[in-house]
């Protein structure tokens, strides 16, 4: 099902999709909800795997992953293992303007749908490639999830884990993926801008393993010049911290917050009035940001025990009428309340046919100040007749398709 989007950016831009799971799907969800038609190509026996993935709390009939991901879409169910389907799905990115797909190289070879052999026969077509591992080097063309190639092997979780832990920390679900999505979707809508300049279709190629690597820029440069440092272990002595005004601090209820002073010189004076430390402004321990780099440990101590004294939702008021930069760490029950979600709109409500209704992040680009309308994942196969009927099949020739399992 798909429906009328808040702000139409893509009106007439037609996306072809031959992909699964979450990578390029949600870069065409993306695409989708600001007004692309994507059709989503699927096996017509089970189609994409994530159809079967069951998530912690969606045990019962609703698959709120397939909805997050594949949103605002079309299904039609194609099997490109028999040469008639081939020849269908040959049609339909006849009239495409986007073939997206996280097939292999070597997949896409078998079935002929290479990027040399579709800029061949479509030159203006945007071919948009999501890989594990780049498209060039000895493993192009090795499976990945976001879990191997983002995660372990682009170094991610090394910048995010303390020092000492028995074991690296997973990683949560589709965190890569979702990254990654959203440099494929700029990739995407930039190659739809040249094409309008140029008239020629581009390739575009997003990794798993480049956007790790851009991820974490800060940290890769602070490695090539033999600098990067591991995050020390949880919970000893901070007694060396470059800037105390840059850190986190426990509250006396043990939550915790953080403050994010990078010109701490200018925040230096209200911070200790908020904190009732109006007797350190002068102290030349701490007189300008040198010093308190020099002398953080004896700072972050005395920081440490003003914080102490307060639960976290007092410091709110001070925090805030002194225009400190701080937050606290919220717990995912808190952030799906947080009064600027709300206001913002960053959550959406998804409605199904049957009335049933479901929130859903919408993502976080907006357009007029406006997010994303939502509208439910399709059934395997729901579009098929109508995208071939719009290719001008006749219903015989549709039927003889089903009947041989090229469709569904």
């Amino acid at each position: 099902m798909t429906g009328i989007p808040s702000v139409d950016v893509f009106g007439g831009i037609r996306v072809v999709e031959l992909a699964g799971w979450v990578f390029a799907p949600t870069a065409g969800a993306m695409l989708a909800d600001w007004g692309a038609e994507v059709l989503k190509i699927e096996h017509p026996a089970g189609g994409d795997g994530y159809r079967g993935l069951v998530m912690p709390g969606s045990e019962g009939a609703i698959n709120y992953a397939m909805h997050m991901v594949n949103r605002n879409k079309k299904s039609v169910a194609i099997d490109l293992k028999s040469d008639e389907g081939r020849a269908v799905l040959l049609e339909v990115l006849a009239d495409a303007d986007v073939f997206l797909t996280n097939y292999l190289p070597s997949v896409l070879d078998r079935l002929g749908f290479s990027a040399e052999v579709l800029r061949a026969k479509f030159p203006r077509l945007v071919i948009a490639r999501a890989h594990g591992y780049g498209a060039r080097g000895d493993a192009a063309d090795t499976p990945a999830y976001d879990a191997t190639a983002f995660w372990a092997r682009g170094g991610i979780e090394e910048t995010l884990a303390p020092a000492g832990l028995p074991e690296p920390l997973p990683q949560r679900g589709a965190v890569g993926d979702r990254y990654g999505a959203t440099h494929l979707a700029f990739g995407i809508a930039g190659a739809l801008f040249r094409r309008e300049r140029t008239g020629e279709g581009t390739i575009v190629d997003v990794s798993l393993l480049g956007t790790a690597l851009w991820m974490v820029a800060s940290d890769v440069t602070s490695a090539l010049q033999g600098a990067f440092r591991q995050a020390s272990p949880l919970g000893e002595p901070r007694v060396s911290l470059p800037n105390p005004l840059a850190a986190n601090y426990a509250c006396a209820d043990n939550r915790w917050l953080t403050i994010c002073c990078l010109q701490s010189d200018k925040y230096w004076e209200d911070m200790c009035s908020v904190l009732q430390l109006e007797h350190l402004v002068a102290d030349d321990r701490f007189i300008d940001a040198g010093a308190r780099s020099v002398n953080s440990g004896a700072l972050v101590a005395l920081m440490e025990v003003a914080f102490a004294t307060r639960p976290l939702a007092d410091w709110h008021e001070p925090l805030d009428a002194a225009r400190i930069p701080w937050a606290p760490f919220q717990n995912l029950n808190e952030l799906v309340t947080d009064p600027q979600v709300v206001a913002n709109g960053y959550l959406g409500t998804l409605e199904l046919e049957t009335g049933e209704s479901f929130p859903l992040p919408a993502g976080a680009v907006q357009f007029d100040e406006l997010p994303a309308s939502l509208h439910p994942a399709p059934d395997l196969g729901e579009h098929t007749d109508e995208v071939l009927l719009a290719l001008g099949y006749e219903w015989d020739r549709i039927i003889a398709l089903k009947l041989s399992g090229a469709v569904l």
